[in-house]
C-alpha cells in the first residue's frame, strides 16, 4: 500500500472521479466507504471546512474537493498524464471542469427534481448549459481530444448518471435531436473500456434513484 486512502461513496460521481484518476496512475489505495447520515470522525477531521467526500489521504495528509484531488494525483504520481501538458490547454480543461461543476451539473440536477412550472423553467436552464457542452464537443471525439482526459473524467455525471436518472424519474433532458454532439460523445464514452471499468453498477444506481422518486412522490412525467 502506498499510504493512500480515499474517503468516499461507491455510487458518488465525485468519488468515482478520484478513483478513476488513481487507477490511471496505477496507484494502490484503500477505499473507505462513508455514511453521509453518520459521518466518520476521520472525515470530519480530514475535511473540517466542508465536511464532505471525497477526501484523499496521502501519507496522512488530507486533500479535499474532487477536481483539486485529481490535479494533485496528476502532479504527484508517475504515470499517464491526466491534464494536458500544454499550459493553455490545461487552463481550458480547468475551465470546462469548473463549468461542469458550477453550472451544468447543478442545473441538470435541479431540472430532474423540481416540479410543475418550476420544473419547466429549470428544464430551460438545463437545456442552455447542455447546449453549451454540445457546442464544445462539435468535431471532437472526447473533451480531451482523441482520448479520455481531465474534462471527460469530470463529466462522468453527465455521461453516465444522467441517463439513469432519466429512466428513474421519467424526465428526459437529453435527446440526439437537441444535442447531437453531446449524444455522440456519450455513446463513445459509455462504450469506452476505461469508462466501463470506472463506473458503479447501473442497476444499483437505478434502484437508488427509483427509491428517491418514490420518497419525494415525484413520479414519471
Amino acid at each position: 500500500m502506498s499510504g493512500v486512502k480515499l474517503l468516499g461513496i461507491n455510487g458518488s460521481p465525485i468519488s468515482r472521479r478520484v478513483e478513476w484518476a488513481l487507477k490511471i496512475k496505477g496507484v494502490e489505495y484503500e477505499f473507505i466507504e462513508e455514511d453521509l447520515q453518520n459521518k466518520s470522525q476521520l472525515l470530519l477531521e480530514s475535511n473540517p471546512v466542508y465536511k464532505k467526500i471525497p477526501v484523499l489521504l496521502h501519507n496522512g495528509k488530507p486533500i479535499a474537493e474532487s477536481l483539486v484531488i485529481i490535479e494533485y494525483i496528476d502532479e504527484v504520481f508517475e504515470g499517464p498524464c491526466i491534464l494536458p501538458k500544454d499550459h493553455y490547454d490545461r487552463a481550458i480543461a480547468r475551465f470546462w471542469a469548473k463549468f461542469l461543476d458550477e453550472k451544468c451539473i447543478p442545473a441538470v440536477w435541479k431540472a430532474f427534481w423540481s416540479q410543475g412550472e418550476e420544473q419547466e423553467e429549470d428544464k430551460k436552464e438545463a437545456y442552455e448549459v447542455l447546449k453549451v457542452l454540445d457546442n464544445e464537443l462539435k468535431d471532437k471525439k472526447f473533451f480531451g481530444g482523441d482520448g479520455i482526459g481531465f474534462v471527460d473524467i469530470a463529466a462522468n455525471f453527465v455521461g453516465f448518471w444522467i441517463g439513469i436518472i432519466e429512466e428513474a424519474t421519467g424526465v428526459v433532458l437529453v435527446t440526439s435531436e437537441k444535442f447531437p454532439n453531446f449524444c455522440a460523445w456519450r455513446n463513445k464514452y459509455l462504450n469506452c473500456d476505461q469508462v466501463k471499468e470506472n463506473m458503479p453498477s447501473r442497476e444499483m444506481l437505478l434502484g437508488y434513484f427509483k427509491s428517491r422518486v418514490q420518497a419525494v412522490g415525484n413520479g414519471p412525467k
